[in-house]
């Protein structure tokens, strides 16, 4: 566990079901369920097109939040708020009704099996940027928002 508090930026997102409500439910449940976690901020909701797969639109938003839990705990109680909402994973990038990533945490470079940080993948997502860039404006490079422009996107 760190010995103080590190700000880890989650990812939010979900296209099965009521995908908005999930994804409400699931920032209420970061801002009240996470042992060791407190002080969360939301970005808005966003529509966009999956990636990779078929499959209704996600709705997706960005969460930063103050943790004490280690990577790899607060990973862990992700993947259980996953599992409260029924997720399920047949296959890479599958229709999910919750899905969570760590994007960052803290300034921490992590490349183990079970967790990447910064998130591999985040800064070729719209999905993730634009949420991300309301709650952390200095982080998002504007390059990167260019970079990913031509991405189906939308605030809700």
């Amino acid at each position: 566990m760190p010995d103080a508090p590190v700000t880890a930026y989650i990812g939010i997102g979900g296209n099965l079901g009521d995908a908005r409500a999930t994804v409400e439910r699931a920032l209420r449940a970061l801002a009240t369920q996470l042992p060791g976690c407190q002080g969360l901020r939301a970005s808005s909701l966003y529509r966009s097109a999956p990636v990779d797969a078929g499959g209704p639109d996600f709705v997706n938003a960005v969460a930063a939040l103050q943790t004490t839990l280690s990577p790899l705990a607060l990973l862990h109680a992700l993947q259980a708020l996953e599992q409260a909402e029924g997720r399920e994973r047949p296959y890479r990038n599958a229709p999910r009704t919750l899905d969570l990533d760590v994007l960052m945490y803290g300034a921490l470079r992590l490349d183990s099996p079970e967790l990447t940080v910064p998130h591999p993948r985040c800064h070729e997502r719209a999905f993730v940027l634009l949420p991300l860039a309301e709650l952390w404006p200095e982080g998002v490079r504007p390059d990167a928002l260019a970079a990913v422009a031509d991405q189906r996107i939308e605030r809700l």
